[in-house]
């Protein structure tokens, strides 16, 4: 399915979506928002993607934000059913049972910071930015960065970075845990592709099955936590891959995995 303001590409049961609106930075608007969620609907059940790489066009901005010119005239309702929008795509993004990665080639405020924080993973460029300054507008984060960020990096420099609207660059991103790797704008998405890659070398199901460990697990006390990664340990046994897996280390052989 084509798009007018994201660009899809499969390969290699790799997706990567590039969020395409130059003219302003790639900001998001409504319009963006449905496109992006139906994507993500689509991905997650498209059986030739494994993983999922969300990307901004060119090389200033991955998303700048929300679009101000589109919000500066709505009304409470309307601010709600937008900022609802917005919470449902993240959603959409962070419930993919396929891992994402945010490749951010820039700037990623506001909306822009936290559709990156509703991906798994965040490689990002040497001249990324991070920031949520809606405070300066005279608003509140509300695609999720008030919640989202706050379990990230914790509440301290999460309230830090919402009460004072200010911006961070790459390095601060990686000491407080916001960024899991940096690299120069050049190596971004070849980094970020690698990174797919192997992911993509290893079991399916227990990839998914991980991820849905730690996303869950998350919201449970330590001790249902645990048994929750129990049961999903012992749900790996009824794969072939499993076997597949063993076996291919004790022939000293990469193993071939079917998801199965």
């Amino acid at each position: 399915m084509s798009y007018k303001n994201l660009q899809i590409e499969i390969e290699d049961k790799l997706a990567v979506v590039t969020l395409c609106r130059p003219e302003v930075m790639n900001a998001l608007n409504g319009e963006t928002l449905l496109e992006l969620r139906d994507a993500f609907i689509g991905l997650a059940e498209n059986n030739a993607v494994a993983v999922i790489i969300v990307t901004g066009y060119g090389e200033k901005a991955f998303v700048a934000g929300a679009d101000i010119a589109a919000m500066q005239a709505l009304t409470t309702l309307e601010a709600r059913q937008f900022a609802k929008l917005g919470h449902q795509v993240m959603r959409h993004i962070e419930a993919c049972t396929k891992p994402v990665i945010a490749a951010v080639n820039g700037f990623a405020l506001g909306g822009g910071c936290e559709l990156a924080l509703g991906c798994d993973l965040r490689i990002v460029s040497e001249n990324a930015r991070f920031g949520q300054p809606e405070v300066g507008l005279g608003v509140i984060p509300g695609f999720g960065g008030t919640q989202r960020l706050a379990r990230l990096i914790g509440k301290g420099r999460a309230l830090e970075l919402i009460l004072t609207g200010n911006m961070i660059d790459a390095a601060e991103a990686y000491r407080i845990g916001l960024a899991n790797k940096i690299v120069p704008l050049e190596q971004l998405l070849d980094t970020a592709k690698n990174m797919a890659a192997t992911i993509i070398s290893n079991g399916p199901y227990c990839v998914q099955l991980a991820k849905e460990a730690i996303r869950n697990g998350l919201e449970l006390d330590l001790d249902r936590a645990n048994q929750y990664e129990a049961e999903l340990f012992g749900l790996c046994f009824a794969t072939t891959d499993q076997k597949e897996g063993m076996q291919a280390f004790l022939d000293k052989r990469p193993a071939k995995f079917t998801g199965e």
